[in-house]
């Protein structure tokens, strides 16, 4: 399954060690079982996106975990794939740009010949094969057609794409220079946010959350100073305060850290997959494992 990651420490900038390749928890262990792809999207101090990723495993590329050590920003999103939908290349591996936002998903969407046609001119944002794409082109327009207003672009989308499409699953992460959004739909893979405030647990520590099933190593040291909201597929370390979003929870996170959630989509999906439904390698790449 692949494995989505997004932080907050806005307005402060921050360096953020997403892959530590040496950890026990780290990104190299994961990327044994998610192969398919490494990415990580941020801004520089202009507010301009930068976007590292290769369609290898993290294990295999340390160049790409050289330059997580050193970004500096107030919002990251982090992916690692397990390609369901578009071969193994840089325009197939997450996140991606457009209009000068990051997204990342997780999750498969069918029926991309309507998608497309729905796009219309809109196709022109899309730049490789995955369903990921297309579907962050329907939020861009969306966006485009709601004065800019990412939440309701999120929502529309979203709506559009669960009443028409067959739908695994659209969990997602999309950052800018000063704001973070994250949405799980419906209940299929998990999503959970974060809330954490300087120092960690005790407060006068930088971040290291660990995740116990030996998946995701997140460490920095300037956090000691910052407080984050963070979002991941899964619990990176014991805090307590991790907490699961509801299916069709849109979570909002803008410069000040006050989380903001709403559910946006109170209905499953109007097609909903299983896993029986999907091709083989789809299948394998929604597996919880």
């Amino acid at each position: 399954m692949c494995r989505l990651f997004a932080m907050s420490s806005a307005p402060l900038r921050v360096h953020a060690t997403f892959w530590l390749l040496e950890a026990p928890d780290s990104l190299s262990v994961q990327s044994r079982r998610d192969p398919d792809g490494t990415g990580l999207g941020f801004f520089d101090p202009a507010g301009e996106p930068q976007v590292h990723k290769a369609p290898i495993a993290a294990y295999r590329d340390r160049a790409f975990a050289q330059d997580a050590r050193q970004a500096e920003s107030a919002t990251f999103v982090a992916h690692v794939r397990y390609a369901s939908t578009g071969g193994l290349q840089d325009r197939n591996t997450h996140p991606f740009l457009q209009q000068g936002r990051l997204f990342a998903h997780n999750g498969v969407i069918e029926g991309l010949d309507r998608l497309e046609d729905h796009l219309g001119d809109d196709l022109s944002l899309v730049h490789g094969e995955t369903d990921s794409e297309r579907f962050f082109a329907l939020i861009t327009r969306e966006t485009r057609e709601h004065g800019g207003d990412v939440a309701a672009g999120i929502e529309h989308a979203a709506r559009w794409v669960a009443e028409n499409l067959p739908v695994f699953a659209l969990n997602l992460v999309l950052i800018t220079p000063g704001d973070l959004w994250a949405l799980r739909y419906p209940d299929t893979h998990e999503l959970y946010v974060l809330e954490r405030g300087a120092g960690g647990r005790h407060g006068d520590r930088h971040l290291d959350h660990c995740g116990t099933g030996g998946r995701l190593r997140v460490h920095s040291q300037d956090l000691a100073r910052a407080p984050a909201v963070v979002v991941a597929s899964e619990r990176l370390d014991d805090h307590p305060d991790w907490r699961l979003l509801r299916p069709g929870e849109l979570l909002h996170v803008g410069p000040g850290l006050h989380p903001a959630t709403r559910i946006v989509l109170p209905h499953p999906p109007a097609h909903r997959l299983t896993l029986a439904d999907l091709r083989p390698q789809a299948a394998a790449s929604q597996s919880a494992v």
